[in-house]
């Protein structure tokens, strides 16, 4: 049984998000044969399904420095927001990418901020 994967066709009224998913991985842009958002999704009973954990719950407990890169478009934005305030550490940076959606983030090279991430980790990774 094969759950989630991107909606194909896509309706009319489908939100921008589902709209940006779709021109990604149901175009020649992202599709691939076995992606799973190309594709009917991921068997019910893989461990996909683990990601329902609270998986922030220790964020508190991180130390190491953490870098959040989310596009100010992005439907999933409040994620790393949330995560960004449950961190302790003075070593975490949140970084906005403006009018960038979620999907731009994966491919569109004028859009992801290599020179912030050379920087950041260049910084951190010693």
């Amino acid at each position: 049984m094969l759950a989630g994967g991107v909606v194909d066709p896509l309706p009319e009224d489908a939100p921008q998000f589902v709209r940006d998913y779709y021109a990604y991985y149901k175009t020649p842009r992202g599709y691939h044969p076995r992606s799973l958002n190309s594709n009917g999704g991921w068997n019910a009973t893989s461990s996909l399904s683990f990601m329902n954990m609270p998986i922030l719950q220790y964020a508190g407990e991180i130390r190491s420095a953490v870098l959040l890169v989310h596009g100010e478009k992005a439907h999933s934005r409040y994620f790393s927001e949330t995560a960004y305030g449950k961190l302790t550490g003075d070593n975490k940076e949140l970084l906005i990418i403006p009018a960038a959606s979620h999907t731009d983030l994966y491919d569109q090279m004028d859009v992801i901020p290599f020179e912030k991430l050379k920087a950041f980790f260049g910084e951190h990774l010693k």
